[in-house]
């Protein structure tokens, strides 16, 4: 059977809460992608273009550092990388998470929590944050979805 891990960022915690049933259903390892300096609330603050998440998400290329790694990522076939969406796209903690690492061979699944916007371009922007032999694909937005839910997407994911 294939190791399987979810890895996840989470600023308000929804994307904690999906990524813990998401876990729960499939028997994955849990893994916090953590920021090295932690958001607060007026960080978050979308409709302050001066704030730190509004800043960083003008900065395609801005990549905010994280707190610790992942030491076992060789052993895992499959990695269900979670986030929320922001301005469209996958806040770019996710892309210094992807860029830390060697997936080549494995299989990527995107899952994300929204108020209200898809995915996106979100792989589009991901993409290049993978090498070419690492296959990431676009999942589920997670957002109020049950664990019965949750289940019925992962059993028609074939792995």
């Amino acid at each position: 059977m294939a190791k399987t891990l979810v890895a996840y960022f989470s600023a308000s915690g929804v994307t904690r809460r999906a990524a813990e049933d998401l876990a729960e259903v499939t028997g994955s390892t849990l893994y916090e992608i953590l920021p090295e300096t932690p958001y607060t609330h007026a960080d978050l603050n979308w409709t302050d273009k001066n704030s730190r998440s509004s800043v960083e998400m003008k900065n395609p290329d801005f990549r905010p550092p994280i707190s610790g790694k992942f030491e076992d990522m060789d052993s895992y076939d499959t990695v269900f990388v979670g986030f929320p969406i922001w301005w469209y796209i996958a806040p770019t903690i996710i892309n210094t998470f992807l860029e830390q690492y060697d997936f080549s061979g494995k299989r990527i699944i995107l899952f994300a929590t929204s108020g209200g916007s898809g995915f996106g371009k979100t792989v589009e922007h991901l993409k290049g944050s993978v090498s070419n032999a690492a296959h990431i694909e676009e999942g589920r937005l997670l957002t109020r979805m049950s664990k019965a839910d949750i289940k019925a997407w992962v059993d028609s994911l074939n792995f």
